[in-house]
């Protein structure tokens, strides 16, 4: 994809004596640097650069520029003097990073120059996706991973100075790599701006905000508020419950015969959440908690278990390889969109916003069907469809109800469990007197259809050849009841751990990796985005996951593999320690904190050293790959093929064989 000649690429670093800046032309790769500090003050040049970008309506990427970088630069320039130090810089920097960060925010409207944050863009701001830019680089199998040189707060010599300046032109050269490999997002964000101006600062958007603020969009343009003003200010208009019988919420379509599902609804139907007394005692809302209110909920029929949970159900068969033969075939069965069309087909709404929520729910689901696959509407308007369901449980969001939450997760778990019934047992509400041709012989059936996986939003079976025309009836019946709409794959084997790590080899070829078995990461990926392994997620050994499959799906012996394999990334793993903890050998040398390693036959030993637990004065020692030495090789040029430790390899991946 061609680069946008407008985008630049920068990073800056704020120490006690040095501000440094790094600011590079992405399409040209053209590189500026300024330096304030004993030796040079090149801040005017600086400021006179910066005003020359937004003239020329130029952006700015960074990585975590938005929260950082950019409040610094703004400050930096607005200062009237025409100049600062490099100590003007540190305090600022040291202000953000102790402060609130909303009173050093600059709102995109103020911003003297458009500012592009990839740190936003992929949304790991949020806990649960958490990354560093150190990360990204090994992720990304960068030649050298290489972190801060030195504490900011202290002084440092003029050959200091030069490794700074080096590690921050590392660091943007890193940051490039990661924008190139982002172009398809922010072209789809830049795509979206154009098409809709109002939606806001759609740049720095993360995925599932951008669905989010387009669907309130809709609710608002079609007569149904989503905010108020109370004081001055617009504030989400929400739902909150004092109590909620899970009785009122289960739908009048979820019909069961077998007695474990009946004893499962009823339990269910007998349920009034209510909030945490012990919590609003301490000063906590007065607000109904969905998460985790019920627990070690199951039923188990004829050895197959179905645990159910809020948010959602699972159930699998464990440490077993199923094949389709002569007699027996594999289909797997999904809800298409499930939790939207849940809310569409059942009129399930947050109550402030009325039934027409599902009107324009249905609309946004038929409009994405209007355009293509890959295309920006299409893939924006999923992310509507999806995160709505995810909010209405953010005591933040506008669309917060936690009954609907529940009217969602509760009946998308029964209605999974009605599908499983009626395959399994052939039992379903039906006139059978006026219908006389289904009339089946349920004993046939109840040997013919055997469970093998329940998953939150569909089941995979194994089905006998003569029962795969009952099978095709029965989901036929299921979508004419529930107004859902089900697709369907055909697997020739599934070799499975559990429900969260399994592999589906298709009848096309392909192969379905989940948890512990999934490898191809972004890079492999031709669009740089995979469902198996994101930039947030952990890239170590990979080798060992390759090797499982090509054992268990193509018959390959582990060990062969594995020592035939000469791609050094995937033998590789990484460490990271936080600041206030340190990463030793067992010589006693000091790493840096975070650091890439492959295990080896004469490394080293590696400790994490952590601050003493409170009350303790002994700091604790945590050891990584314990029983197995390693070699570090933050420069990848280190890597050696003599030393790697085999067996490690063979061993690690040996349990993931099924």
């Amino acid at each position: 994809m061609q680069i946008p000649d407008t985008d630049y690429i920068y990073d800056i670093e704020t120490y006690f004596d040095i501000f440094c800046v790094d600011i590079t032309h992405a399409a040209s790769r053209r590189r500026w640097i300024f330096e304030v500090s004993d030796r040079v003050n090149q801040s005017p040049q600086f400021i006179a650069f910066l005003w020359h970008l937004s003239r020329s309506g130029a952006r700015m990427f960074g990585f975590n520029n938005e929260g950082f970088d950019w409040p610094v630069c703004q400050y930096l320039m607005s200062d009237h003097r025409g100049w600062f130090s490099a100590l003007d810089a540190h305090n600022k920097g040291t202000q953000i990073i102790t402060g609130d960060r909303f009173e050093h925010t600059v709102w995109p409207s103020d911003r003297i120059v458009t500012q592009g944050d990839l740190f936003k863009i992929h949304h790991f701001d949020n806990n649960a996706r958490s990354t560093s830019l150190k990360k990204l680089e090994i992720n990304m199998r960068s030649p050298s991973v290489v972190d801060l040189p030195y504490p900011p707060g202290e002084p440092t010599t003029s050959a200091q100075k030069d490794e700074i300046i080096a590690y921050m032109c590392h660091d943007v050269s890193d940051t490039l790599k990661f924008y190139v490999a982002s172009l398809d997002q922010i072209r789809f964000r830049d795509e979206l701006a154009v098409k809709y101006p109002d939606m806001g600062d759609v740049l720095n958007m993360n995925d599932t905000k951008i669905g989010k603020v387009f669907f309130e969009r809709e609710l608002e343009r079609n007569g149904t508020p989503c905010r108020e003003r109370v004081n001055g200010r617009r504030v989400p208009r929400q739902t909150v419950r004092s109590q909620i019988a899970l009785r009122d919420v289960i739908s009048p379509r979820v019909q069961f015969q077998h007695p474990e599902f009946q004893r499962v609804k009823a339990w269910l139907e007998a349920q009034v959440l209510t909030p945490d007394e012990a919590a609003v005692s301490l000063g906590g809302e007065h607000r109904v908690e969905t998460k985790g209110v019920f627990k070690d909920l199951r039923a188990t029929i004829d050895g197959f278990t179905y645990d159910f949970g809020t948010g959602g159900i699972h159930g699998s068969l464990h440490s077993v390889s199923v094949r389709e033969d002569d007699e027996w075939e594999i289909w797997d069965w999904d809800v298409a969109s499930y939790y939207p069309n849940l809310a569409i087909a059942n009129r399930f709404y947050p109550a402030h916003l009325s039934e027409h929520f599902c009107t324009v729910y249905e609309a946004v689901y038929q409009m994405r069907k209007q355009h293509p696959k890959g295309s920006a509407e299409n893939a924006m308007l999923k992310l509507a469809l999806n995160g709505v369901y995810g909010d209405s449980n953010n005591k933040y969001s506008p669309f917060y109800d936690p009954q609907y939450t529940m009217a969602i997760t509760i009946n998308g778990q029964l209605m999974l469990c009605m599908l499983a019934e009626w395959l399994r047992f052939g039992t379903r509400p039906v006139d059978t007197q006026n219908h006389p041709e289904e009339q089946i012989q349920l004993e046939e059936i109840r040997e013919g259809v055997q469970m093998i996986q329940i998953n939150t939003d569909g089941l995979t079976v194994r089905v006998h050849k003569g029962a795969v025309d009952w099978m095709q009836h029965m989901c036929s019946e299921w979508e004419r009841h529930t107004g859902l709409t089900l697709e369907s794959v055909r697997y020739s084997a599934m070799h499975i751990r559990d429900v969260n790590s399994y592999l589906a080899v298709k009848h096309d070829g392909g192969v379905k990796r989940i948890g512990a078995y999934a490898y191809e990461t972004p890079l492999n990926s031709s669009s740089f985005q995979t469902r198996e392994r994101g930039w947030h997620q952990d890239h170590s050994m990979l080798v060992v996951r390759k090797a499982a499959e090509a054992h268990m799906v193509h018959g390959v012996p582990v060990r062969d593999f594995i020592m035939n394999h000469r791609d050094p990334f995937d033998f590789m793993l990484s460490v990271k320690v936080p600041r206030n903890s340190r990463l030793e050998t067992g010589e006693g040398l000091t790493l840096q904190n975070t650091t890439r390693y492959y295990v080896s036959t004469d490394g080293v030993s590696l400790t994490k050293v952590m601050p003493p637990l409170k009350g303790k004065s002994v700091e604790r020692r945590i050891g990584v790959q314990t029983g197995w030495t390693v070699t570090p090789v933050n420069d990848a040029s280190l890597f050696r093929w003599d030393n790697v430790n085999w067996l490690y390899y063979i061993t690690e991946a040996e349990k993931l064989l099924i």
